[in-house]
């Protein structure tokens, strides 16, 4: 049976999405870079370090990754201090949730932002483990983040469920071994082939309950 539930943070409690893309793109445009037409999707999921690098050697930023990945947080935290966009419902359902299961969270967004949007949305004593992969080998579609996760908690993968929305987080997810609940954006939908590998397909964290995680491998 599931022991705990493991959020994403992007797109699952933060409507960051739009932001990143916003921010990313302003700086490949200020740069006379050329942004790519699948460059979002390929982001999304991407390491700090893998997505600062994509954007200086690929998209035509210029500089080293390091500068690249400092301007874009320092964009993107600046975003936050004006308004944290918050997904409607989000500190509730961690709140339901956290009051049956054990609470990580697994992260594209650097240390720094997680930190901010958990404190932010007072959130933060609710999770047990946080992990940013920025703190493992690889990004995601690997399973690092995951399997790091339930490390951190002490509790196998299989006995943890992951809740997601972009096809590189599901592919993550589900190469864990952790049970998959997907609630995709549809601004940002998920490739058919990542969707599959969901459990679970939401279309809102209102249907997010306890009793549903527990219907995953009962």
């Amino acid at each position: 049976m599931i022991q705990a539930v493991v959020f994403d943070l992007d797109g699952v409690l933060i409507d960051t999405e739009p932001v990143w893309e916003e921010v990313r793109r302003g700086l490949v445009a200020e740069s006379g870079g050329t942004w790519a037409p699948d460059a979002q999707q390929r982001l999304m999921g991407m390491s700090t370090g893998e997505w600062s690098r994509y954007l200086a050697e690929d998209l035509g930023v210029g500089g080293t990754p390091e500068e690249v990945a400092a301007e874009v947080l320092r964009r993107m935290a600046a975003r936050y201090e004006t308004a944290l966009p918050l997904i409607p419902g989000a500190v509730e359902a961690v709140r339901r949730i956290g009051a049956e299961y054990r609470l990580a969270v697994a992260s594209s967004s650097a240390r720094v932002l997680i930190d901010h949007v958990l404190a932010a949305a007072e959130i933060t004593s609710l999770f047990e483990a946080t992990v940013s992969t920025e703190e493992v080998p690889r990004g995601k579609p690997a399973p690092d983040a995951y399997l790091t996760a339930a490390a951190r908690l002490g509790i196998s993968p299989g006995l943890c469920a992951a809740v997601e929305d972009s096809s590189n987080g599901l592919r993550s997810a589900s190469a864990a071994g952790l049970a998959v609940v997907a609630i995709p954006q549809p601004a940002y939908p998920p490739a058919d082939d990542a969707l599959e590998r969901a459990d679970r397909v939401l279309t809102s964290l209102a249907e997010l309950t306890p009793e549903l995680i527990a219907s995953l491998r009962d």
